[in-house]
């Protein structure tokens, strides 16, 4: 352990009352006063960031200490703490923000709109939070792949998003107004409905990421991250119809067809119909469509039920 993480402790209790709030709770006298303090708090952030960054690549990251991305940065170790608890998380420096942004994005939607829609607009201000530089976040993308902490640290950011989109599903399922055609609530599977939902949308979103950043940030993410909507929704959230649809079925926003069993009965059929059947085991890249994958795994099946 390094002599920063060994302090961590110590100079976060110092500086706990220093910590700076989200924009909308920092207490500032006008307007204008506000956007600046808003706009300085940012700008340090991101200044801390690119002097992490630079260090990571040009030193390597268990070289780097706290100590001297406050020096790159031409701020005292003290100011460092204000903003970040460590030297992993100053690689990440929009997600507070971001998620601050995104939770006032659900509690402001509309009780009309499709919580599933809504769940996909909040996750593609994640997207665009990437896209806005990408430069820096192709450079940490390469820096994260190389540092297992690092990593960790991702995977630890990308979970406050999913269970922010949970509680809100799972809030809407729980709302005592009347809720829009194509959504059903209550029951037993309303938490597995609502985990699962949240899941696929990061996943999908985490995917279509990935796909970019591997082309160097190049084309055009968000049309892409729109296309594994549609993909998700038709895998998942398929119209059952209305005598079959149980509290806790899942459906499709805006579906009208009547064709479609409900998840409860597609399980059944799932598990009991072929009794003797075999396991089917589908291999794909990381970086394959979403629908490709979906097809495949659509092609897989037919192909064991002939043979």
């Amino acid at each position: 352990m390094d002599r920063d993480q060994s302090s961590v402790q110590q100079s976060a209790l110092e500086e706990a009352l220093a910590v700076p709030v989200p924009a909308a709770q920092s207490a500032v006298a006008s307007p204008a006063g506000h956007r600046r303090a808003a706009a300085q708090r940012q700008q340090m952030r991101q200044d801390l960031a690119t002097a992490a960054m630079e260090l990571f690549a040009s030193q390597g990251y268990e070289e780097t200490t706290v100590d001297q991305i406050a020096a790159e940065a031409g701020v005292a170790r003290r100011t460092f703490f204000r903003y970040f608890r460590s030297k992993e998380e100053a690689i990440f420096p929009d997600h507070d923000d971001t998620l601050v942004r995104v939770a006032d994005l659900l509690a402001s939607a509309e009780p009309e709109e499709h919580p599933l829609d809504v769940v996909c607009r909040g996750i593609k201000e994640v997207l665009r939070m990437y896209a806005s530089t990408p430069g820096v976040s192709v450079a940490r993308y390469q820096l994260i792949r190389q540092v297992p902490a690092l990593r960790e640290r991702e995977i630890a950011v990308v979970s406050r998003y999913e269970r922010l989109f949970t509680r809100y599903l799972l809030g809407r399922f729980d709302a005592a107004e009347e809720i829009p055609p194509g959504w059903q609530r209550g029951g037993d599977d309303d938490s597995m409905l609502a985990e699962v939902s949240a899941a696929a949308v990061v996943a999908a979103h985490n995917h279509v990421l990935r796909r970019w950043l591997r082309a160097g940030g190049h084309g055009d993410v968000e049309a892409q991250l729109d296309h594994s909507f549609e993909v998700i929704r038709g895998t998942f959230w398929a119209t059952a119809p209305h005598r079959m649809r149980r509290r806790g079925t899942a459906v499709a926003p805006g579906a009208t067809d009547d064709t479609f069993p409900s998840l409860e009965e597609t399980a059944v059929s799932a598990l009991s119909a072929s009794p003797g059947g075999e396991v089917l085991i589908t291999v794909a890249r990381t970086d394959a469509p979403l629908d490709l994958v979906v097809d495949r795994i659509k092609a897989a099946l037919s192909g064991a039920s002939m043979s």
